[in-house]
């Protein structure tokens, strides 16, 4: 299990090539999934405190979209899909 933080805009302190895997934790919440489109694009779906999901879309570290909310993990994923984040 990998810890990472973030300023809002990359991961902090990482090399390019790293990508947050299912049970690590970024910015204090736990990666539930990690989904990658065909460009090198990638959403993180983690799961914050009130068991909300929020997304974290990258491109390689750089957090490029991120949506916060999702009652379910389904949820956020159909929206990071259907290209809504």
């Amino acid at each position: 299990m990998a810890i990472y933080s973030s300023d809002g805009k990359k991961l902090l302190n990482v090399e390019f090539d790293v990508t947050p895997q299912v049970g690590d934790i970024v910015d204090d919440m736990r990666v539930l999934s990690v989904n990658q489109k065909e460009n090198e694009e990638y959403a993180v779906f983690l799961l914050e405190p009130n068991t909300r999901v929020t997304c974290y879309v990258f491109d390689e570290i750089f957090i490029i979209g991120k949506e916060s909310g999702f009652e379910s993990l389904n949820d956020a994923v159909f929206s990071w899909k259907n290209n809504e984040i």
